[in-house]
């Protein structure tokens, strides 16, 4: 039931594409309105998933859930009744923030409420939505949009939420059982929520607009300004703690073994998926002209073998589990390589594309869901909600930062071909065969990350 509110709030972030060329012909919205309803969900998602994370033990996991499905629900009505792109834009904003205030409580209720071999379970279904969620995004939303329910357009997208999410409400509030949130125990870190969100802010906007006005001078002055944030947030965050106060992100876990590369894994895996769901999709409906329905679809054989992976690698021998992560790099980075060849000619790729697709997933899933695990497997209780909200935050910063590379190398190098080359399958082929390279590149330097941790 958990898993149900956050693929629901994980599909919006896909949705919405399929829907926004409907969206700016309706309301005659700018390309950077477009991309403000587009990214504008995302960017208050990072913000606020600590924050969401802390006040879940603040002041009850349970109630936070119930409390964000509350919000993204009536936001979601909101989207779906909004009468401008203003209020569009305003509206995906507050969507994002219930969003951030449910998807935290997840992890930490998983943590809190299953040991063992069950936990890996429950791990091993919690990476299957996340690739499940991406790719059924971009499916319900060709649907949706294609069918044109009650003539009502885009808005199904959003309408759709409201009776799924009046359902788990009413399912939740009977169902989830009742923690005992921390209360002032431990308090709420406001200037480092303040700090953290402005990290965020400064470096996600710059990220997500920077290719829609030519990266100007701003674009970087924003990500210089984040980078000597950081510094002072996590200065500060030390000195409180030394203090005996309470961080937002408390050092003890940053430093549990293997914490680090952890997080330098799962970063690297949800840059390369979401940036090659976002170049693919673009070859395939720009390119090759694929409608977005059956671009959708191309995707499936990469979700359904990152599904299946999830959720079976617990059933591998132990020896075999310690390589799996450096292993799904390096299958991830053949995999896009065959991609790229395959589609570097501009056609449909041919038979072969579709085990190629699904080895991808494959080797995403194997770098990711035990990277996860692993992550979380020595985590005690009192830090469940930090320790969630960091990998939670650091899985959409890393997927914010695969879109706005990897998408803005894919826009760079179709341009590159020139007016005519840029607008034909040729030309975005091209392209996306950069964005592979590119993509692999990444993948192996994942690999390696493994291999460096085994020798040490």
């Amino acid at each position: 039931m958990v898993l149900g509110a956050q693929f629901m709030a994980l599909l919006d972030v896909f949705v919405v594409h399929v829907a926004a060329p409907t969206i700016r012909a309706e309301f005659g919205a700018s390309g950077a309105q477009l991309q403000l309803v587009v990214a504008g969900y995302t960017v208050a998602y990072a913000i606020l998933l600590i924050t969401g994370a802390r006040l879940g033990e603040l002041l009850g996991h349970r109630r936070m859930w119930l409390a964000g499905l509350a919000l993204f629900t009536a936001a979601s009505l909101a989207c779906g009744l909004a009468a401008g792109t203003g209020q569009l834009i305003a509206f995906r904003l507050v969507q994002g923030a219930g969003a951030a205030l449910l998807i935290p409580q997840v992890l930490s209720l998983i943590q809190r409420n299953f040991t063992g071999e069950a936990r890996v379970r429950a791990l091993g279904a919690y990476s299957a939505v996340l690739a499940v969620g991406a790719v059924a995004g971009l499916v319900a939303g060709g649907l949706l949009v294609g069918a044109d329910l009650f003539g009502l357009g885009w808005r199904p997208v959003f309408l759709v939420n409201v009776p799924i999410g009046a359902v788990l409400l009413v399912l939740g509030a009977r169902v989830l059982p009742h923690d005992r949130p921390a209360g002032r125990a431990r308090g709420l870190d406001l200037p480092g929520l303040v700090l953290f969100a402005a990290v965020v802010g400064l470096f996600t906007v710059p990220l997500v607009l920077g290719q829609e006005y030519d990266w100007p001078a701003r674009t970087w002055f924003s990500l210089a300004a984040a980078a000597v944030l950081l510094g002072a947030f996590l200065a500060y965050e030390a000195r409180l703690a030394r203090r005996g106060g309470a961080p937002l992100i408390a050092p003890r876990v940053l430093r549990i073994p293997g914490m680090g590369t952890a997080v330098v894994r799962i970063a690297l895996a949800m840059a390369v998926n979401a940036g090659c769901v976002f170049a693919l999709t673009l070859h395939l409906q720009s390119g090759l002209g694929y409608g977005a329905l059956r671009a959708g679809l191309m995707s499936l054989p990469t979700a359904v073998a990152f599904g299946v992976a999830g959720l079976t690698w617990r059933g591998l021998p132990e020896r075999l589990r310690s390589r799996l992560v450096p292993g799904g790099f390096a299958v991830t980075a053949l995999a896009l390589l065959l991609c790229g060849v395959l589609l570097r000619d501009g056609d449909g790729g041919g038979p072969l594309l579709y085990p190629a697709l699904a080895a991808l997933g494959a080797g995403l899933a194997a770098a990711y869901s035990p990277a996860l695990a692993g992550a979380l497997a020595t985590v005690r209780t009192e830090d469940a909600a930090d320790a969630s909200g960091l990998l939670v935050t650091v899985t959409q910063l890393g997927q914010i930062v695969g879109v706005a590379a990897f998408g803005a190398l894919f826009l760079d190098r179709k341009e590159a071909f020139g007016p005519a080359g840029a607008a034909g399958a040729a030309g975005s082929a091209g392209a996306w065969w950069w964005v592979a390279a590119a993509l692999a590149a990444a993948s192996a330097a994942g690999a390696l990350t493994g291999l460096v941790r085994k020798r040490s």
